[in-house]
């Protein structure tokens, strides 16, 4: 029998969820996530378990809104990026603050290097920073290029590249030692996300209704696909066979990679869905939304993986006997 996706709900955040961010898979914590908050008065992103949602802590210290939250690989350390004018690092074990870098404006996002040494910011202020994180109080390499503010910058091709996306409808390719511009790609629209695959094989870019899949090495185009509404993220499963994406009509859809067919779609978010991303086993992918909540979707929907159990109808007494599945549906900070 078909079963119904049942998400997991972790509640808890007062403002829209918009970014978030999976670690590697690590020894300490299996999978960790942290959802960055836009709050109007204050700044307060969430560390949580990544299989099942459970409430880690909160990073304290912004006296403003959060725009971008980041982790590195092993997931010791935590990044964020907001409105106070300043990006901050965070020890993601002990939550203890370890910087804050000042800059001249808003700032929308961050991005550690592989080795986690170097921390990449852009914001409003149109540059694109990179502080030495074992010198922080060196001047940053600062990038400077775009017309409008920075809304995603992400290392690529082993830290000897940078991608940015920004408000002036452009994706710019930069090279790290030069710090001159490879290459750059013009949309009718402002890119609205952008995830590089840690593969590093693809690019998927979203703007307007379209989902935009680039070779993330040369930004050739490798293929787009139109959704039924304005597309805020989009997330490529690890395996690269489906997708999904989320947007402004409250839905989630799965496309399949190759043939670009709806597979599915639904509603579970009470708003527009700001970003979605998949866990790095490819087991369940995580959405934010308007609503103040993250949902934890099943990949595999029946699969015992987490906080979900199949329970199969041998080992249920009669009166239970239509309760093949189940799941809690609301975790709380």
């Amino acid at each position: 029998m078909a079963m119904r996706q049942t998400p997991l709900t972790c509640s808890g955040h007062t403002r829209p969820v918009v970014d978030l961010a999976f670690s590697g898979i690590t020894p300490y914590t299996n999978v960790t996530l942290v959802s960055s908050l836009l709050l109007l008065s204050d700044g307060k992103p969430m560390l949580r378990q990544g299989d099942t949602g459970d409430w880690i802590g909160t990073f304290l210290g912004h006296k403003g809104a959060v725009w971008g939250a980041t982790l590195n690989t092993d997931a010791t350390k935590a990044a964020t990026a907001a409105a106070d004018f300043t990006a901050k690092v965070w020890d993601a074990v002990s939550g203890d603050e370890v910087l804050t870098l000042a800059h001249k404006h808003i700032v929308k996002t961050v991005n550690f290097t592989q080795d986690s040494n170097c921390l990449l910011t852009g914001g409003n202020d149109k540059l694109l920073r990179i502080y030495d994180l074992s010198c922080p109080e060196a001047a940053p390499q600062e990038i400077a290029g775009h017309s409008s503010a920075i809304k995603k910058a992400l290392w690529c091709n082993d830290d000897k590249q940078i991608l940015s996306a920004a408000e002036d409808k452009t994706i710019r390719l930069w090279d790290r030692s030069s710090m001159e511009e490879v290459k750059m790609l013009t949309f009718d629209t402002s890119v609205s996300s952008m995830e590089y695959m840690a593969d590093g094989e693809i690019l998927a870019i979203t703007y307007g209704k379209t989902i935009a899949f680039y070779n993330a090495l040369s930004l050739d185009l490798i293929k787009t696909v139109e959704a039924p509404a304005p597309i805020n993220s989009a997330s490529l499963h690890p395996e690269k066979d489906f997708f999904v994406a989320g947007g402004d009509d409250f839905k989630l859809y799965k496309f399949d990679y190759t043939t670009k067919e709806e597979l599915e779609s639904y509603k579970g978010h009470f708003g527009p869905v700001h970003c979605v991303r998949f866990s790095p086993d490819g087991e369940l992918y995580a959405s934010g939304s308007e609503d103040g909540t993250l949902r934890l979707w099943q990949t595999a929907v029946g699969k015992t993986y987490g906080l979900w159990k199949c329970v199969l109808p041998e080992d249920l007494g009669a009166e239970n006997s239509e309760q093949l599945y189940t799941s809690p549906t609301e975790i709380k900070a």
